[in-house]
């Protein structure tokens, strides 16, 4: 059995806060020009070009296998629905307000997790992430009174993002960081042309917008690289809590480029969920070295 390695698994994500912070920047400069279908096609054929070019470069194409293809597709499926939810919302409601409803993602995979891995549902797991999410209320402090489609898209893209995480977990156990991102771009890239075409009309990229486009691609792929690696070093109920840090760096992303309210309320979220993330790590932490003396005493 894989040791589980929570402190290498957190410092993964760290690389994956900021891809997705940069995505979300990238995805704002190129909403007036194309529509999340378009932005969703064009990032995953750069994605796609990067994970070939750079298996082929370092001799690991071998490692693509098709054994699960199905549930590579329910996995780039449920994901693909969820980033197109995201990528709109950000266009629609304040960037804090967008992670704060995307992180009930955490919540559904800590639930999750138990029937479809079979990962023990610990009380200090749960309360991690009851606390996360609390703190991600505090930070964003959504009006659930008057609820608009954005605050409702970003709700629903938690739901497709927590399918993804469990799936992405499943794949780890006997398939290759390159298996599993050769097939995300590719299928996606499938699935953002269907989409983009459905109206008939696909806008290509601009010399304003294709800088922006490639960034997209290449924090996507990055992004769901060092999300894989994580899953691979530590359980999805360990991990993904850790995603909550998040949340006050784009508040303060959303304060100097856009303008937007940023007030003592953060900094009180923010700490409430790094005080979440380290609870979650310290105990897995424990386990962990629990489990070796057991087993090599």
């Amino acid at each position: 059995m894989q040791q589980q390695q929570p402190l290498k698994a957190a410092i993964w994500m760290i690389g994956s806060i900021l891809s997705f912070t940069a995505m979300a920047i990238a995805g704002r400069a190129v909403a007036g020009v194309h529509d999340t279908f378009e932005i969703m096609l064009w990032r995953s054929v750069t994605g796609i070009v990067l994970v070939v070019g750079a298996a082929a470069l370092f001799g690991r194409l071998g490692e693509v296998q098709a054994r699960r293809l199905p549930l590579h597709l329910a996995r780039n499926i449920s994901h693909f629905t969820g980033q197109n939810l995201w990528f709109w919302a950000l266009t629609s409601i304040p960037l804090a307000q967008v992670f704060a409803l995307e992180f009930t993602s955490p919540l559904w995979v800590v639930l999750l997790s138990p029937l479809f891995l079979g990962e023990k549902l610990t009380l200090v797991r749960a309360l991690a992430a009851g606390l996360g999410f609390a703190g991600a209320l505090i930070v964003a402090r959504p009006d659930f009174g008057a609820l608009n489609p954005g605050v409702v898209a970003a709700a629903a893209s938690a739901i497709g993002f927590a399918g993804s995480v469990i799936m992405t977990k499943q794949l780890t156990r006997n398939e290759s960081l390159v298996s599993i991102l050769f097939w995300l771009t590719l299928m996606q890239t499938g699935l953002g042309l269907a989409a983009a075409g459905m109206d008939g009309q696909i806008a290509l990229p601009t010399q304003a917008t294709l800088p922006w486009l490639v960034l997209i691609g290449a924090c996507g792929v990055v992004a769901h690289l060092c999300l894989t690696k994580a899953l691979s070093l530590a359980s999805a109920s360990v991990v993904v809590p850790v995603d909550f840090a998040r949340l006050p760096i784009i508040a303060l992303v959303g304060m100097a480029l856009y303008h937007e309210a940023l007030d003592a309320w953060v900094l009180v979220g923010g700490l409430i969920i790094l005080g979440a993330n380290l609870l979650n790590i310290r105990a897995a932490t424990r386990a962990n070295l629990s489990h070796r003396n057991v087993t090599n005493p």
